[in-house]
């Protein structure tokens, strides 16, 4: 017998309407082929060329699918009562953190891989700075590692002083809050026995 609080379960996340159709498919294997093991890498693959395959009509189900499954989410989210996850918000005076060695590389080569290449993505154009990145000597990733520890050591100095401003505006009043709660007076008590001495 449970005494204490009943604990609500967070709600299950909603899931789009490819997840329907690959859940959906992946019973149906398991029926067909039992005995079958496919590496998840292969079972992506057929799955996503068989999605591809199918009709806007056979789409359209699933589609159905994952909107009724949005708004059980939306309900359930509405009636939870539980820790909601909140982003904490980013102080705009705080300073950001500096580049990577690779970053700043890719940032150098950017504009002369999207020249050469106008059609690419922003993707194709990170993918092919990686393999730049990878085959490049170590001698050639030095400067963008030599510039990157200069950002991260101006960074560290940014955020002590940041820390000190911050610990600043915080100023001595909450130290003496503080102490006054450790010894049992508030504030006022304090001033008030004061002033009758």
């Amino acid at each position: 017998m449970n005494m204490g609080k009943e604990i609500q379960l967070r709600p299950k996340v909603n899931v789009s309407s490819y997840i329907h159709f690959l859940l959906n498919y992946r019973n149906k294997f398991k029926e067909q082929q039992p005995n079958t093991f496919v590496g998840f890498k292969e079972f992506s693959r057929k799955c996503s060329e068989k999605w591809r395959s199918i009709s806007k009509h056979e789409k359209a189900k699933y589609e159905a699918l994952a909107m009724l499954d949005k708004a059980r989410y939306q309900e359930e989210m509405m009636n939870y009562i539980g820790k909601k996850k909140k982003r904490r918000k980013r102080d705009p005076q705080a300073p950001r953190r500096p580049p990577s060695s690779f970053l700043l590389f890719c940032q150098d080569h950017y504009a002369q891989l999207k020249r050469e290449n106008p059609n690419w993505s922003v993707v194709q154009v990170a993918k092919a700075s990686g393999k730049m990145w990878s085959a490049s000597a170590d001698d050639e990733k030095q400067p963008y590692e030599r510039r990157a520890a200069l950002l991260r050591a101006k960074y560290q100095e940014d955020l002590e002083a940041y820390r000190e401003q911050r610990r600043g505006q915080k100023g001595p009043q909450g130290l003496v809050k503080n102490q006054c709660r450790v010894f049992g007076q508030t504030e006022s008590n304090k001033v008030d026995g004061a002033n009758q001495k």
